[in-house]
């Protein structure tokens, strides 16, 4: 990992800040970037002498080209570029607004949808790279019926990942993509869920977000296509869907019917 340069969006706390101060300490050139500038800044100060904290809106298609931009400016390359920016959402299917589902979709899944499409180029023309998309678990199983747009985008991010894995595969293998998919996780995510909700770092078996990140440095060492973060976790996927009755299988640990936090 050491002098790679691996791009970090939402770094300015949870799972983008302890995994940005990771690669740092491991030598990495880590490029940060999220809204906040204080935080962001903060982060970058515990990333290593050469962190590059940029503040940008990944929602904006033209930021997260320039990003590129001034990277490739800054260190002439990209080795791995990580999607983590994302929110979540607190309302039921029958609650949700449009604003609310286009929110959701703008955030978690056209963010990284621009930057997948930004840096490519950069990595055909190297032959290598890696993409790794921050998913979840409610991108493969619906626990968390509030969570329903969330979870909707993060089935969309997983289908993009792994259509965009297909369609490189042939001309260029040495190109990577990754899904990474974690459960609970403790950081402020529940309480800056659009609605807010609880937080989750008061949950029960709530990952150490330290955790997550060890895992997805791990996979930047060693590349591959899924993760989970959680022992258990794959195969709680695979009984879902290998459920004679998925609608009997939801009523069953760690399942649950849709219900206010």
């Amino acid at each position: 990992m050491k002098d790679q340069v691996i791009v970090i969006t939402g770094a300015s706390s949870g799972i983008g800040a302890a995994l940005a101060e990771l690669v740092g300490g491991k030598g990495a050139r880590p490029v940060l970037l999220a809204r906040r500038e204080k935080e962001l800044g903060e982060v970058a100060s515990r990333s290593g002498p050469e962190a590059l904290p940029l503040v940008v809106d990944v929602t904006r298609r033209e930021e997260v080209t320039r990003a590129v931009e001034t990277a490739l400016a800054r260190f002439a390359r990209i080795d791995v570029w990580v999607n983590n920016a994302g929110q979540g959402i607190t309302r039921l299917v029958s609650e949700l607004t449009d604003d609310d589902f286009d929110d959701m979709m703008r955030v978690n899944v056209k963010s990284a949808l621009y930057a997948m499409q930004a840096v490519l180029p950069h990595f055909r023309e190297r032959g290598r790279g890696h993409v790794i998309n921050v998913s979840s678990m409610l991108g493969r199983v619906p626990i968390a019926p509030v969570r329903s747009a969330y979870s909707a985008a993060k089935h969309a991010l997983n289908a993009l990942t792994a259509n965009l894995r297909m369609e490189l595969r042939e001309q260029h293998p040495g190109i990577v993509i990754s899904s990474v998919h974690p459960g609970v996780v403790a950081t402020d995510f529940g309480r800056k869920a659009r609605y807010g909700g609880p937080d989750s770092r008061q949950f029960p078996g709530a990952q150490p977000v330290e955790e997550v990140a060890g895992v997805i440095a791990e996979l930047i060492e060693s590349p591959r296509a899924d993760v989970y973060t959680r022992p258990g976790a794959r195969q709680l996927v695979v009984d879902y869907y290998a459920a004679e009755d998925m609608g009997q299988r939801e009523q069953e640990p760690p399942f649950a019917a849709p219900r206010r936090p």
